[in-house]
């Protein structure tokens, strides 16, 4: 049987193993966190507390419990993966959706690093500085396709993006080429290949290094990692791939499998190449 396809946070997405049912759920899913956590959305929550002139800011449950997961990602990372990079990125020149965004012959603003240590949450109230803008993409997306996939009462897949969850089991193409069997567990890939544009003539896009606020000079043009969800999969794939050369061995260390693409050249961490290895026959 062929996948559902619907489309939702600008990206394809693909659900495979759904009833009917079960895929209303999934796409009322995506509609609800795009519906909060959508930075070209003028009614999102995540406009709202952006907005907000106070210290602290009152915030549903939901964009609470998203926020702390983003500022673990961040601790887990060094502050790999920060969610306090919306004004970096529209520095940058994306500040419309994908679709509508267009070369501009203005250079790009101020850069603005980081700030994901001055970010709290304390029950329903967000802490952080006026002025701060939360772009809360760096989990989201991975967060919606795990809980999509929980929507489903069997083994299927979600798949959104590129970024996918399994449950049992399912053949996932690979970037550039190439598939592998992916088991109960998540893959991500963070690029560059996609999301492009052009700023002051110089080459834009949505990679914002934390540490300069800038986009990332990593020699990297995409790493996918495999995980055992599709947000530990995205988190790591991002930080790997901010990395630059110490991306391999960083996911080594944390024995997640990852392939790194620069251009036609393909790197694999020794992670992904045992995971690839074929199981010795077992003897008679």
């Amino acid at each position: 049987m062929s996948p559902d396809r619907f489309e939702a946070m600008g990206v394809d997405v693909l659900v495979g193993g759904a009833t009917e049912a079960e895929l209303e759920a999934v796409g009322l899913l995506f509609e609800k966190l795009d519906r909060t956590f959508s930075r070209f959305r003028a009614d999102s929550e995540l406009n709202r507390v952006n907005a907000g002139t106070a210290e602290f800011v009152p915030a549903s449950p939901m964009f609470a419990q998203v926020l702390a997961l983003a500022l673990d990602a961040a601790l887990r990372t060094d502050g790999l993966v920060d969610p306090t990079l919306g004004a970096a990125i529209e520095a940058a020149g994306y500040d419309r959706d994908f679709a509508e965004l267009t070369d501009d012959e203005r250079p790009p603003r101020t850069a603005f690093p980081g700030s994901w240590r001055h970010v709290r949450v304390a029950g329903p109230l967000v802490f952080r500085y006026p002025g701060t803008k939360l772009d809360l993409n760096c989990v989201v997306k991975g967060l919606a396709v795990d809980a999509a996939l929980q929507q489903l009462g069997g083994d299927g897949f979600v798949a959104a993006g590129g970024d996918v969850a399994v449950r049992g089991s399912a053949v996932v193409g690979l970037p550039g080429g190439g598939s592998l069997t992916l088991r109960d567990g998540g893959l991500a890939t963070s690029g560059t290949t996609q999301r492009r544009w052009l700023r002051g003539g110089l080459t834009q896009h949505h990679l914002i290094d934390p540490r300069t606020g800038r986009p990332s000079t990593s020699p990297w043009s995409e790493v996918t990692v495999a995980a055992g969800s599709c947000l530990e999969a995205d988190v790591a794939a991002k930080a790997a791939f901010l990395l630059a050369d110490d991306g391999p061995d960083w996911l080594d260390d944390r024995e997640l499998p990852g392939r790194f693409r620069a251009g036609n050249v393909e790197v694999a961490n020794r992670s992904w190449r045992r995971a690839l290895e074929p199981e010795p026959a077992q003897a008679a």
